[in-house]
Parts: C-alpha cells; sequence; structure tokens
C-alpha cells in the first residue's frame, strides 16, 4: 500500500536549499545520516498535465492566504517574483539560495485536499 510520496529537488547549493526549508519555511526534518536532511511536508497531491517533453516537474507550497505569506517571506528577506493569475490560482516563485525555484499559490480551485 502506497503511505506517501518522497520527493526529490537537485540543487548546485543542497545544503543552503536545506537550510532555507528548515530556517525559512519553517518545515521539520529528520538525517537520514551524514547531514542529509529529509523534510515532512505538508498534505500534497498531484496533477498531470500535457507536455511534449517527459521528466518535467514543478513544486508548488500551497496557501490559503498567498499576500500574507508573501509578506511572512518578506520579513525573512525572501523576494518572490510578481503574483501571476491564472485560472486556476495565484502563483509566485520563490527563488532558492541554490539558484533552482520553488512556486507558492494560493488555488482558486476545488483541491483534493478538500475532499480528505
Amino acid at each position: 500500500m502506497i503511505f506517501g510520496v518522497h520527493v526529490v529537488l537537485y540543487s548546485k547549493d543542497a545544503e543552503a536549499d536545506r537550510a532555507f526549508l528548515a530556517d525559512v519555511m519553517g518545515l521539520r526534518s529528520v538525517d537520514a545520516g551524514h547531514g542529509w536532511l529529509i523534510f515532512a511536508l505538508p498534505p500534497a497531491e498531484a496533477a498531470f498535465h500535457p507536455s511534449d517533453d517527459n521528466d518535467v516537474h514543478e513544486l508548488y507550497f500551497m496557501c490559503e492566504d498567498l499576500q500574507a505569506e508573501m509578506l511572512s517571506l518578506a520579513a525573512k528577506s525572501v523576494e518572490c517574483s510578481e503574483v501571476q493569475e491564472a485560472r486556476w490560482g495565484s502563483i509566485t516563485k520563490v527563488r532558492l539560495p541554490g539558484g533552482g525555484s520553488v512556486g507558492l499559490y494560493q488555488p482558486k480551485h476545488p483541491t483534493a485536499l478538500d475532499q480528505a
């Protein structure tokens, strides 16, 4: 039986990105050994979108109030991109210390989490 999902993000500075998830995003973690942190994530959902390419993935953290989350991140000196309005949600991107980015969005659609 499937009991969870393990997400792997690749980074040019994994140590800095781990610190960001712990210190800025406030995610709990366990040390899997030798400093390899594995973070607990909030409840999740998955969607599959059509694409001309395989192996293209995105990670979005969901929130109830995007503006409030952006203000909270700004207080920690984290810059967010301009908010993009899409049919499915209000979205911003958060730049990670390692150079990558993750999305942060406030959904406008019913979520699978609403059904849990």
